[in-house]
């Protein structure tokens, strides 16, 4: 397997200096966080997303996949949600970025039935636009359908090859789901797995992987058991907690953390 970080560890970080980082400690790929806080957005010009291409071919590492927010099950008019989910496309491209993440964002006081409904009808027409860009888009295992069997409800109707599926194993497990029963819903669509630690379910300020309570072992027995050979992404939320530890001085211990489990399931 490819391993990657999110540059949602890194908040705000240049683009030379999330390579520099990706260099130094050995991973393949990074994740990118398109928000209008980062350096890699939607609203890049095209001089820009091609400068920003050239750095990570220099660098000799892939861009993995633009992790934006469009939320796909929210409700409202679909028009909006599918000029956000086009502008991902279109960034992801010329990027060189296979994967675009989006989020459910279900209402929660809708019945789920209808949620998916729109969710599927909006993917499934994104899915178009997916096809022509080649570009593939994957549903986060988050929020309203965090588990592998919530997002299933949403992808199988969509049965497009160009949407699947991002597992996210904090959600999964939070959401009470064996890493087996996620493998299950999720194989046929997974595009790849975000990993990371935390805690406890009341304490989910990341920490160092291995230290924490999240079934990473589990995880990549089962993915190794299956003969997945996909991405395993690194989603440090350092934005979202002040007082978490800099993932810089991390990566190298996370990596070879990482490679243990794999050796250990091979």
């Amino acid at each position: 397997m490819k391993l990657a970080f999110s540059t949602l560890g890194v908040p705000g970080l240049p683009v030379p200096e999330v390579l520099a980082l990706a260099t130094a400690h050995g991973y393949h790929g990074v994740e990118l966080r398109a928000h209008p806080e980062e350096p890699v957005r939607p609203g890049l010009s095209p001089a820009e997303r091609a400068g920003t291409a050239a750095l990570f071919k220099e660098a000799g590492v892939e861009v993995l996949s633009v992790a934006g927010y469009a939320r796909v099950a929210a409700p409202g008019a679909d028009a909006p949600v599918l000029t956000e989910i086009r502008d991902l496309l279109q960034l992801a491209h010329d990027l060189g970025a296979p994967f675009v993440r989006v989020f459910p964002g279900a209402d929660p006081d809708r019945p789920h039935e209808e949620s998916d409904a729109i969710a599927a009808r909006r993917l499934g027409t994104a899915a178009e636009d997916a096809a022509a860009l080649g570009v593939r888009i994957l549903l986060e295992t988050h929020d309203s359908h965090r588990t592998g069997a919530d997002a299933i409800r949403i992808l199988g109707p969509v049965g497009h090859r160009q949407v699947g599926a991002l597992w996210d194993v904090m959600h999964t497990w939070l959401g009470g789901e064996q890493p087996s029963d996620t493998y299950a819903a999720l194989a046929p669509h997974l595009g790849y797995v975000q990993v990371k630690d935390i805690a406890s379910a009341d304490d989910t300020t990341p920490l160092p992987l291995g230290s924490g309570v999240l079934p990473l072992t589990e995880c990549v027995d089962v993915l190794c058991r299956r003969g997945w050979d996909g991405w395993l992404c690194w989603e440090y939320e350092a934005r979202w907690y002040g007082s978490a530890a800099p993932l810089g001085g991390l990566l190298g211990a996370g990596r070879d953390h990482l490679l243990r489990l794999l050796d250990e399931a091979a």
